[in-house]
């Protein structure tokens, strides 16, 4: 009769164990569909972080610090009142993301239509992975691309709307008044970027480029 005892609670542990890994994994998986509304359809969680360690509350409260990553392997903080576990989990998310449909030399100008959205684990993506082609026409490339290679933010750049030497107008704006000079750029920029440029009197200003190659200040 002990044996029986006991061989039916090793069953009833054994038929338990199931049901916590879901209702843990679930209760994630809920955490980070309601941080990436967008991607959770495709979102699936994987627990790394043995049994042993999880948190003993039945609904653990996730909290994550600000600068963490969608996806991909992260620590999550899971708290049981003054009790806190670590655990370590995989987020797989499946979408599109953006490769190029030839190969591409560095260098060389490209437009949206140098590009094509491919359907994949974005999780495993390199750093700064684009997920679309917007903004890219005229945009340079910076090294080599392989046909079908993922694209990467620091890939390509914008072309420079300013080049250092490049003689340029200063538009000063403030509260009720405008003013504008000449003067040449330091530095090379694209449009929205910061440039330096040195003044007539040899005053040194920084601002930002306009569309039209304009430098803007604003006082």
């Amino acid at each position: 009769m002990r044996g029986y005892s006991v061989l039916l609670g090793m069953l009833l542990v054994l038929i338990a164990l199931p049901v916590r890994a879901s209702d843990l994994t679930a209760q994630l998986t809920r955490f980070f569909q309601v941080r990436d509304p967008q991607h959770a359809a495709g979102m699936k969680v994987v627990v790394r972080t043995p049994e042993a360690q999880w948190p003993a509350c039945e609904a653990p409260r996730f909290t994550l610090p600000g600068n963490s990553r969608l996806w991909g392997n992260l620590s999550v903080a899971a708290n049981c009142g003054e009790n806190r576990r670590y655990l370590q989990v995989q987020v797989q998310v499946t979408g599109n993301y953006l490769v190029a449909t030839h190969a591409l030399t560095r260098g060389s100008s490209v437009t949206a239509s140098d590009f094509r959205l491919q359907s994949g684990r974005l999780d495993t993506l390199p750093a700064r992975a684009l997920f679309n082609s917007n903004g890219l026409n005229d945009a340079v490339v910076l090294r080599d691309i392989l046909p079908g290679q993922p694209v990467t933010l620091s890939m390509l750049r914008q072309p420079w709307r300013v080049k250092a030497g490049q003689k340029v107008v200063v538009i000063a704006s403030g509260d009720g008044f405008n003013a504008s000079g000449a003067g040449q750029a330091l530095n090379n920029a694209a449009a929205s970027q910061w440039v330096r440029v040195r003044m007539g009197n040899g005053q040194v200003v920084s601002g930002r480029v306009d569309d039209d190659g304009n430098i803007l200040i604003t006082l």
